[in-house]
């Protein structure tokens, strides 16, 4: 389980479990989004700040994978 302790150092200690996040499109900008990993329900959101083109990640939040596109072979 993820702890916040000791208050004043701005770090968590262990992975918040059972969440996951992936990087969005928000008008234009890039940023992260929340995610249940049991029932797949989006969480939150975090937009970039004022004037920024990219929102920071959550802490502690493990990335999910992008999905990759397999190429078509061409015909000769």
């Amino acid at each position: 389980m993820a702890v916040n302790k000791p208050t004043g150092d701005n770090a968590r200690k262990g992975a918040v479990k059972k969440r996951s996040q992936t990087k969005t499109t928000l008008g234009g900008a890039s940023a992260f989004t929340k995610r249940d990993k049991a029932s797949g329900e989006f969480m939150g959101v975090k937009k970039p700040a004022k004037g920024k083109k990219a929102a920071k990640k959550f802490k502690g939040v493990r990335l999910e994978k992008k999905a990759t596109k397999k190429k078509k072979a061409k015909k000769s």
